[in-house]
């Protein structure tokens, strides 16, 4: 069935403005609901994120005081929306078991974006960090048992597996190599379109959920671990953040925002399983009709333009469905995890130069790899239990990675002999 919010009769404005009440939901229980329940609710806090401070650039590049009013008072609903969202995490879930959430959502998003994409520039950067994400999920795991004595298997539930991909000491890179080549608004698909903007926004969250606090955790190792992990997730956000039309104006920004927060709160809708929430994703995609109905007029009114103009087709592309994705992980570790970024592409390490700007940038970062965050995290659980934390169906695809007692440092970082 499709579905067009265009079509949809939208509510005033000012009637989507919240009580206080209103904004303290019944939370989701820490280890009773659904994990993709969690993922859901982290997936539209940083979608939240993203719009309120889209809203506030757009505020700051603009100088007609009445449209920066209508634009105000959709962004104090976006601001409660967030914070509605934000209100759904139980207080008794903390800083780390958050965090294995959202590594979860990265993988698991990442992956079913990366199966529905048409254009391959985007699939190729999709699933590049992909394995960078799996491989956080894997060293914030080790981690939670370490220092909590938890097992991340009882957050993710059956759903992810968790072990090596390309090791995180890999992952950084000159910042040279994380900006890559935009898509069309005009020739992308629909689907394409809310992927990039989608990504782009989850990983954002990531990011700033790591540098904000990264630092409040209680102990230096977890600290060291959040700094090394919130510099990776800055590339991601440049690498995926590249990958968006930067032609598009103001206004058809805007509206492209609104349509991929329905777009986003009707597949959230659809997919959830908790009736309380799923309640939330309803009242919530209402009001954001309404607010895609305010940026299609805006477009009208200041720029001559129709919303097909930016949106061709208003019915949903394929919704978002938040699932198990084991067999396609596995395929592109197999596939690609030698791999680094070099420049727009992406090249398996042995075909990197030597002088090129990763190993100075690596070489810059540190001199001996056992001193970096991610690895200490891994050797001090191998020295305490006898091996690493892993959750796997199956013997590792990479027999490099497969050892239980070394963690290895040079997948996808070192010249390998040939």
């Amino acid at each position: 069935m499709n579905f067009n919010p265009f079509e949809e009769k939208p509510k005033k404005l000012e009637a989507c403005l919240m009580s206080f009440k209103e904004l303290a939901p019944k939370p989701y229980k820490k280890l009773e609901s659904s994990p993709y329940t969690r993922v859901r609710c982290i997936l539209m806090n940083g979608t939240e994120y993203e719009s309120v401070w889209f809203g506030h650039q757009f505020h700051r590049h603009c100088n007609d005081n009445d449209l920066r009013r209508t634009m105000a008072l959709i962004r104090r609903n976006e601001q409660q929306q967030q914070k509605l969202i934000s209100s759904l995490k139980p207080i008794d879930e903390n800083l780390l078991e958050t965090t294995i959430g959202y590594e979860q959502l990265a993988v698991d998003l990442t992956a079913f974006l990366a199966q529905h994409v048409s254009d391959k520039n985007i699939k190729n950067a999709l699933d590049f960090a992909l394995l960078e994400d799996f491989d956080h999920l894997y060293r914030y795991a080790n981690m939670l048992e370490s220092d909590m004595n938890a097992k991340a298997e009882d957050y993710v539930g059956d759903y992810t597996e968790i072990m090596p991909a390309r090791p995180t000491i890999s992952h950084h890179r000159h910042p040279y190599d994380s900006v890559k080549n935009p898509i069309c608004n005009k020739t992308a698909t629909p689907f394409d379109k809310c992927a990039v903007n989608i990504i782009t926004a989850a990983e954002q969250q990531t990011m700033n959920y790591y540098m904000n606090l990264g630092g409040f955790y209680k102990n230096q190792k977890g600290r060291e671990l959040y700094t090394e992990i919130a510099l990776v997730e800055e590339q991601h956000v440049t690498h995926y953040g590249s990958l968006i039309d930067p032609t598009a104006s103001w206004f058809e920004m805007c509206l492209m925002h609104e349509y991929v927060e329905c777009y986003l709160y009707y597949s959230m809708y659809c997919d959830e399983s908790e009736e309380s929430v799923k309640k939330i994703w309803e009242m919530l995609l209402e009001q954001e009709i309404a607010h895609l109905h305010a940026a299609s007029k805006n477009l009208k009114k200041y720029e001559k333009k129709d919303w097909q103009e930016v949106i061709p087709n208003g019915n949903f592309p394929e919704l978002i469905a938040l699932k198990s994705n084991k067999n396609y992980i596995r395929n592109i570790i197999k596939d690609t995890v030698f791999n680094t970024a070099h420049r727009e592409g992406y090249v398996n390490i042995n075909d990197v130069p030597e002088n090129a700007e990763f190993f100075k940038y690596q070489n810059k970062l540190f001199k001996n790899p056992k001193d970096v965050a991610s690895h200490k995290i891994i050797q001090e659980h191998i020295d305490r239990f006898g091996e690493d934390y892993r959750v796997q169906n199956s013997i590792h695809p990479i027999k490099e990675l497969s050892s239980r007692k070394e963690d290895n440092v040079t997948v996808g970082r070192v010249h390998t002999k040939k």
